[in-house]
């Protein structure tokens, strides 16, 4: 296990790609692209293959404040979409590479049996826990994530500790984004931050091949890593896009674009 290296931009080889931009396309016909052995660190909150209706009123939303363009995949569909992907981002990721896929309960099999399949190895499933989730009548109401912490060598990887007791349980906040455009799913900053902060160094490469709202291009950005993202809703990625944009009016590094060819 590794600890923390130093910072600095490292030189590689990512094909038609380059740092800090974002792609529009499909994730899988993207990820072959990348030569093998190019990325760091895998973050990632794929569809969850269930019936979400992007613009309903969840958590009290106001449906015209949330853009269009959610893709969902089939159920029947979904296993071997999960194989798919993790046996590319298995062979993308280095040798010590990581990766730290979100997963609904109810594909969580098909999550766990994929990250096996692809040849990763579990180091832990973490919980996230958040403040509420949607109401039923008939079942619990489910609020809470899994996490699926895996890598490709368990006995290398980077694992920078950073509270003395680190459980698996991790109580953070969704995110809301009143009165603003918003996408239909979103990471919290706050745990984006605490995984690359975990997982990754200054310099390193974070890939999310399902980037929606971009917050794992913004966050990454932050803390002095680069990043590759991957979506293939025009919307999301133009909202993505321009999120990073703004972000960057602040003083940060510029975010670019690319089609689905990975031309820049």
């Amino acid at each position: 296990m590794r600890g923390r290296k130093s910072g600095g931009v490292k030189a590689r080889d990512l094909g038609p790609f380059v740092p800090d931009t974002i792609h529009q396309g499909d994730a899988l016909a993207l990820l072959s692209k990348l030569p093998a052995g190019s990325i760091d660190l895998v973050v990632t909150d794929p569809p969850f293959a269930i019936d979400f209706r992007a613009q309903r009123g969840n958590y009290n939303r106001t449906g015209s404040r949330v853009l269009d363009g959610y893709r969902e995949v089939p159920p029947d569909q979904y296993r071997d979409f999960t194989n798919r992907w993790m046996e590319e981002a298995f062979r993308v990721l280095s040798p010590a590479g990581s990766l730290y896929v979100f997963s609904g309960w109810n594909r969580l099999k098909e999550v766990l049996c994929g990250l096996d399949r692809a040849g990763f190895h579990t180091v832990n499933h973490l919980i996230w826990k958040f403040q509420f989730g949607v109401f039923t009548r008939r079942r619990y109401v489910t609020s809470h994530y899994h996490i699926l912490f895996a890598v490709k060598d368990p006995s290398d990887y980077t694992f920078n500790k950073q509270d003395h007791y680190p459980e698996d349980v991790w109580v953070i906040p969704r995110e809301y984004w009143k009165g603003r455009k918003k996408t239909a799913t979103k990471l919290p900053r706050d745990l984006v931050s605490r995984i690359l902060a975990y997982s990754s160094d200054p310099g390193d490469l974070v890939l999310d091949p399902f980037i929606g709202s971009g917050t794992v291009a913004v966050v990454a950005r932050e803390m002095e890593r680069h990043f590759l993202g991957f979506e293939l809703s025009e919307e999301y990625c133009a909202f993505a896009l321009e999120r990073l944009r703004e972000e960057g009016m602040r003083g940060g590094r510029a975010a670019g674009s690319g089609n689905a060819e990975g031309e820049n």
